[in-house]
């Protein structure tokens, strides 16, 4: 007679694996390391706890959890998160991630109610629940600091609203513009970013818990609860896509890359503008450094390195992009592979953001050398093409005519401002004397007395609606 067969070893009592029911050997040392996350996902402690906290209040709401349950999964999961923040808790690989860490703690502490904690859903829907309200507390956080950095660029450009520069293209003299305009340039490339960021954080506010693996629960679930206490605009309509999408954290990264971009052309131009050879301002010794050998040099390493940095988000979209690209429905442990990428971009923009903040609130310029360097390179002749156009001439033949004089100059080595009335008439016999008044730096800056001109009056009106428009901006009640 055949002897009957044992049972299989239970790797649940022996290595302490939530699902070892199903398995007869342990798991391989290395492939324990290798598939663990906890060393990385730790950081989503808090996250996981307040929707562990709001899964047992509607489970306890709906009657499948008792009160009792409730109150036992409550205490024991204010003891760990304290353990937590405190820096008492005993992280184990073995447990491969925050979610089966917290819970199996929180078996220890209480018994049978942690383990009925987790009915009705999967670690599934619990990370994508995790990693949204992650993203949405750092979406608050980073535009906390972007608003900060915003509001110190106004402050600027209110303060240098008629301190002239010379604005580029192909970074040549270009036309004179104001230090205040062009600070304000940089307000609306932030000010895009931050509306960016709210409609980010508008589309991940949905609510993935009650999706479960993939297919919802056949528990009385209801997802309301659970979404009003965890503060969700919505829950995700469908429970395949609720646990498979990383679409929010895409976004965000690209969001965040461009926010990027945009610090590492203002960096670019920092880095420019403090060099001997421009010596437009001065940045304070406290965000740069010297060097080991040359004892002159004061280098402007705050900016360097965010525009360094810029390189390492934009890796982190291309990232995660290549990452969800060939995954088929549903989850795959591929996305395990989302959160260091999302974490460093976060953590790599909101760097950025306060070094940023505190850095241009402190910049001082060098108000005689930037006008110095307007006046050359003939950066007032569209304002005589201009002039000549208004006298009647067609703007074509006003080109040619100003081109002429330019030449001269060139030829001459000196600027259209310092030539007298009689070599200005060579070139035109409609050159009246009235022309030195939009040859001027001042006057060329002053003409332009629009909106979203360079006028000193435009800039100081372009600051006051910026104070409003930021206001306005991000919001957090959708």
């Amino acid at each position: 007679m055949k002897s009957p067969e044992k049972p299989a070893k239970s790797t649940n009592a022996t290595t302490g694996k939530l699902w070892g029911g199903r398995f007869d050997e342990d798991t391989d040392a290395f492939v324990e390391s290798f598939t663990a996350s906890v060393n990385f996902d730790k950081r989503l402690y808090r996250q996981d706890i307040a929707g562990s906290r709001a899964h047992a209040h509607m489970l306890t709401q709906v009657g499948v959890l008792s009160a009792d349950d409730l109150a036992s999964i409550n205490k024991g999961l204010d003891k760990i998160e304290t353990d937590i923040a405190a820096g008492r808790f005993n992280w184990s690989v073995s447990r491969e991630d925050v979610h089966m860490n917290i819970e199996a703690a929180l078996t220890e502490h209480i018994g049978d109610a942690g383990k009925r904690l987790h009915t009705g859903r999967s670690r599934n829907d619990q990370v994508a629940t995790d990693i949204r309200l992650y993203l949405r507390d750092a979406c608050d956080e980073i535009a906390k600091e972007a608003t900060r950095l915003m509001h110190g660029l106004l402050d600027q450009a209110d303060r240098y609203n008629a301190t002239i520069m010379p604005g580029f293209t192909h970074l040549q003299t270009a036309q004179p513009v104001t230090f205040g305009h062009h600070l304000l340039a940089w307000f609306e490339m932030l000010l895009r970013d931050l509306d960016r960021l709210a409609d980010t954080r508008k589309r991940l506010n949905k609510l993935p818990l009650g999706a479960a693996a993939l297919a919802g629960t056949s528990y009385p679930i209801d997802r309301q609860i659970t979404r009003e206490m965890l503060g969700f605009s919505d829950v995700c309509e469908n429970s395949l896509d609720a646990v498979s999408d990383r679409d929010f954290a895409i976004e965000f990264c690209s969001t965040a890359a461009t926010c990027l971009m945009h610090l590492s052309r203002m960096s670019e131009e920092l880095v420019l503008w403090t060099s001997v050879q421009f010596n437009f301002i001065e940045l304070p010794d406290r965000f740069c450094t010297g060097s080991s050998i040359m004892p002159q040099k004061k280098n402007p390493d705050v900016p360097e390195l965010v525009r360094g940095k810029t390189g390492r988000v934009n890796g982190n979209l291309v990232s995660l992009l290549t990452l969800m690209k060939g995954q088929p429905l549903t989850y795959n442990k591929d996305n395990q592979e989302d959160k260091e990428p999302l974490f460093d971009s976060v953590d790599t923009l909101l760097g950025c953001l306060r070094a940023f903040a505190d850095m241009i609130p402190a910049i001082e310029a060098n108000e005689s050398v930037m006008r110095d360097a307007a006046s050359k390179g003939f950066s007032t002749a569209t304002d005589l093409a201009d002039y000549l156009v208004r006298k009647g001439m067609a703007f074509r033949d006003a080109h040619e005519v100003v081109g002429l004089a330019v030449r001269h100059g060139v030829e001459n080595n000196c600027d259209l401002s310092e030539m007298s009335i009689e070599t200005l008439q060579q070139f035109s016999d409609q050159i009246e004397a009235d022309v030195f008044d939009v040859l001027t730096l001042e006057g060329s800056v002053g003409s332009r007395d629009h909106i979203g001109g360079t006028a000193p009056s435009q800039v100081r009106s372009a600051v006051k609606r910026g104070r409003d428009r930021l206001s306005t901006t991000y919001r957090t009640d959708v």
